[in-house]
């Protein structure tokens, strides 16, 4: 009986469910999960499509998680969402 193992990552939150509103991520399935959950309105970019593949490489063949992980970050970028812990720095400089 074949037993998917989690792939873990450095944990982040991602501002997916609103301005403001964070939701926190340990594994690359919990990443996968969001870009494909309704709550990810910018499907069309590049980096979208980057972050599903690099997100099932490291689900499917254990490839490095901190692709995936790097990956989604640039996504969320993409698509207007702020990313913790990544984004501190550049959060205090504009607040």
């Amino acid at each position: 009986m074949a037993v998917d193992l989690p792939v873990f990552i450095k944990p982040l939150q991602v501002e997916i469910d609103g301005m403001g509103r964070y939701r926190k991520a340990e594994t690359v399935d919990q990443l996968a999960a969001m870009l494909l959950s309704g709550k990810w309105h910018h499907r069309g970019g590049d980096k979208f499509h980057s972050a599903l593949m690099r997100s099932v490489e490291a689900l499917e063949f254990y490839t490095d998680a901190d692709i995936a992980r790097a990956a989604f970050v640039d996504a969320a970028h993409e698509a207007g969402m702020h990313v913790l812990p990544d984004d501190i720095a550049e959060m205090k400089k504009a607040g």
